[in-house]
């Protein structure tokens, strides 16, 4: 069965056309994960690290700075940005669950990076890293996925977000989840009926 990050899955939905075809060719051949490869991997771990660990936020600067002189200027901008958008909170972590969404025989990978109570909400967030425009439409996925797949976990005082972290904006649930739901299911079945041809 194929097995899709969820930023894979809304890397391929977000493009149409021929290109879309390609994403899912280079997502099949790429090859296998690397903690090398992962270019945010060690801001990420320090991000959750700080609030697992209860950490100072200094941590992510240390992060930011002792790491190769390519990823510097990304990695203070995240640093900037996710220091910014905490001011002023009170966290608690909490431990975010993994699950996968599947269909048409291919399962996405829905992982949220944190789980945190912010003055006393809590909430399971999936961090962009990306300095490309993070849209409506790809922020609506992610939501709803993480939505769907930790529907038990959810309530009135339980929220999925999106942490937009470049620019310290955290965004919560608004999905259409009746269109979004055959959207995704459509794309799910795509990259299936593509994945043997490739």
């Amino acid at each position: 069965m194929p097995q899709l990050s969820l930023t894979d899955f809304v890397d391929i939905v977000s493009k149409s056309g021929t290109p879309k075809a390609t994403k899912v060719r280079e997502v099949k051949y790429r090859p296998a994960y690397t903690p090398a490869s992962d270019y945010y991997k060690k801001i990420k771990h320090a991000i959750i690290a700080c609030h697992k660990h209860n950490l100072p936020i200094s941590t992510l600067e240390d992060a930011a700075t002792n790491t190769s002189k390519h990823k510097i200027q990304n990695y203070m901008t995240i640093c900037n940005g996710y220091t910014k958008w905490l001011s002023a909170k009170k966290t608690v972590w909490i431990s975010p669950p993994c699950f996968t969404f599947e269909h048409a025989g291919v399962a996405v990978n829905i992982n949220p990076e944190l789980g945190l109570s912010i003055n006393n909400q809590y909430y399971y967030i999936k961090l962009y890293f990306k300095a490309e425009k993070l849209t409506k439409n790809r922020i609506d996925i992610i939501n709803y996925l993480m939505k769907n797949c930790l529907c038990g976990l959810t309530s009135d005082s339980t929220s999925v977000a999106v942490l937009d972290i470049r620019n310290s904006r955290l965004i919560k649930d608004h999905s259409n989840n009746s269109a979004l739901s055959a959207l995704i299911k459509a794309e799910l079945s795509y990259i299936s009926s593509l994945w043997d041809d490739l």
